[in-house]
């Protein structure tokens, strides 16, 4: 019965995009339809600059934190917090209210990640930032600190199913982001 409650409500915050609401409180151009055309911080950060694109990146952290905190608070098990934190994540890939096209949910699992583990967020979090310092490619950051979160969640959690949980969110954000893949390895990624 929980499960009938939970996972549907946290699909539902993840399906909020910071994204699109932002760029409509700031007077910004849809994220949809301008830069790359994906609804996440990095985009709105070519269209609209640093402070649009850090509270975008902000709210979609928290709506991957959010629902799997208060799922620990209630002292759910392992299964169900992981479980809600993919529900969260799917709803921002998939979003109900804007035609299920969302972005491809760095930020989100990230959120996640945290809420599942503070040293598992933490390593994800440097990973990405060292990566991001060294190539100054926010995809490639993301693309190697999303292969890395698995083996770090078994690592730093020893829970097989967080791990899996992990690896089902690398499967999708390395999916998401094959248009990314292919201009890096065509030597043309921005």
């Amino acid at each position: 019965m929980i499960l009938g409650f939970l996972l549907p409500l946290a699909y539902l915050i993840g399906s909020i995009s910071s994204a699109i609401i932002v760029c409509r409180l700031m007077g910004l151009p849809d994220p949809r339809e301008q830069g790359s055309g994906n609804p996440g911080a990095t985009n709105v950060m070519r269209i609209g600059g640093k402070k649009a694109a850090a509270i975008t990146f902000f709210g979609d952290f928290l709506k991957g934190l959010l629902p799997v905190v208060a799922v620990k608070f209630l002292g759910a098990p392992p299964i169900l917090f992981a479980l809600t934190g993919l529900a969260a994540f799917v709803g921002h890939l998939y979003p109900i209210f804007f035609k299920f096209k969302g972005g491809k949910g760095v930020a989100t699992s990230a959120g996640v990640l945290f809420g599942f583990d503070i040293f598992l967020g933490s390593a994800f979090a440097l990973t990405w930032i060292a990566i991001y310092k060294l190539s100054k490619i926010s995809s490639l950051a993301a693309l190697i600190t999303s292969a890395l979160s698995p083996v770090y969640a078994w690592f730093l959690t020893e829970d097989p199913v967080l791990t899996i949980a992990t690896l089902i969110m690398t499967g999708f954000l390395l999916w998401r982001h094959e248009s990314n893949i292919r201009r890096l390895l065509a030597k043309e990624e921005k």
